[in-house]
């Protein structure tokens, strides 16, 4: 167990230190955060809307935070390349999400263009039923690439490495809310840059 806790640690510190530079970013994950752990009070009794609401406010402002604001030059204070960092990453890099949110985006026209899913489901009769389909479609994406993604750590490192990451993927939202609730306040007070880190940049 203590070697499990240490990995977690050590997963959950090379993301903030490697990917949460900007307070742009942070405050986009506080936003997430808190989607995402309305989502997880959802799943117990709507999970379509649940699947709504972790994806469009949830994974959006996430990853555009990471897309956007996250500066990918040299990082100073890790000593490190983004092209390293990228190859580095545990879970899925910019690369992954890519791929990731390309599925996101497709998966409401493929319901269009195929509504009963090659027979699969039931063709939505209303605005109400697609809407709900594609909420339950993304909530099955969402576990579908996390599960994809451990199996694959599994085969790339080890049992364990993979655990920990699902581990820290589920319970993120909450590590976050403590990690980035201050930083809507720096970006107001005018720091685009972790206080923490710019000080290792001058």
């Amino acid at each position: 167990m203590n070697a499990f806790t240490q990995a977690l640690h050590t997963q959950r510190w090379d993301d903030h230190r490697y990917y949460h530079h900007s307070t742009i970013n942070q405050s986009l994950h506080l936003l997430s955060a808190c989607s995402f752990v309305m989502a997880y009070l959802l799943l117990l009794v709507d999970p379509a809307a649940a699947g709504l609401l972790a994806w469009l406010v949830g994974m959006t402002s996430r990853q555009a935070g990471h897309f956007f604001f996250e500066p990918k030059g040299y990082d100073e204070v890790n000593q490190a390349t983004h092209e390293h960092k990228e190859e580095i990453k545990v879970g899925y890099n910019l690369r992954r999400k890519v791929v990731l949110m390309a599925l996101w985006a497709v998966s409401p026209a493929v319901l269009l263009l195929e509504p009963s899913l090659f027979g699969l489901i039931e063709p939505a009769d209303s605005a109400l039923m697609f809407v709900r389909q594609i909420g339950q479609g993304w909530l099955l994406l969402g576990l579908g690439g996390l599960v994809f993604r451990m199996v694959h750590l599994f085969f790339l490192y080890d049992a364990m490495t993979g655990v920990v990451w699902a581990t820290k993927i589920v319970t993120d939202p909450f590590h976050d809310i403590k990690l980035y609730h201050r930083a809507p306040l720096l970006l107001l007070q005018g720091h685009l840059l972790d206080p923490a880190s710019a000080r290792h940049r001058r």
